[in-house]
């Protein structure tokens, strides 16, 4: 099989698959009720890489996921009674030393702050142990608003970008 076949099949799987994850960490920020797991790692994504930096710490990349806990449903799974998240971050530094940050989150406003229990160490020395990250004074992002009856509903648009390499000779 040459280097070029299944490559276009394998990128179309990689889009779709890409796709399939924004549109479930979509579902579940937009959850009522509760705290969304992928909005609460998402804001301590930003948060925590925006305090670090403030300690001069160079941050080369950091990656968080969040999972609910007291209140949430199984295996992960969101439940409107959700109170706690639980934040788990990975990453480095530009001179490869490892960060991690983790905690319990009680309160997040969309890509502004976080509330709650948050610790951080880089190479195992703790850069800060704070009950909260950023300004929750900044009004939030997108909030969830259920249809009004006789309202029309609200579209999805997706973007699809396609690079069409030239075949050489056609």
């Amino acid at each position: 099989m040459g280097a070029w076949r299944g490559t276009r099949r394998g990128r179309r799987t990689v889009a779709v698959a890409g796709l399939v994850v924004l549109a479930g960490g979509a579902a579940v920020a937009c959850q009522p009720g509760g705290l969304g797991s992928a909005t609460v790692a998402y804001t301590t994504d930003q948060t925590a890489t925006a305090a670090l930096e403030h300690r001069h710490v160079d941050v080369n990349w950091l990656t968080c996921t969040g999972s609910y806990r007291d209140g949430g449903g199984r295996g992960g799974t969101p439940a409107p009674t959700a109170t706690v998240v639980s934040v788990d971050c990975q990453g480095e530094t530009d001179d490869r030393r490892k960060i991690v940050v983790t905690g319990l989150v009680t309160k997040a406003v969309d890509g502004a702050c976080v509330r709650g229990d948050l610790k951080a160490t880089v190479d195992g020395r703790q850069v800060f142990h704070v009950s909260g990250l950023g300004d929750c004074s900044a009004g939030p992002g997108p909030t969830y608003r259920p249809p009004t009856p006789g309202q029309p509903k609200p579209t999805v648009t997706v973007t699809v970008t396609r690079t069409v390499w030239p075949v050489p000779g056609k």
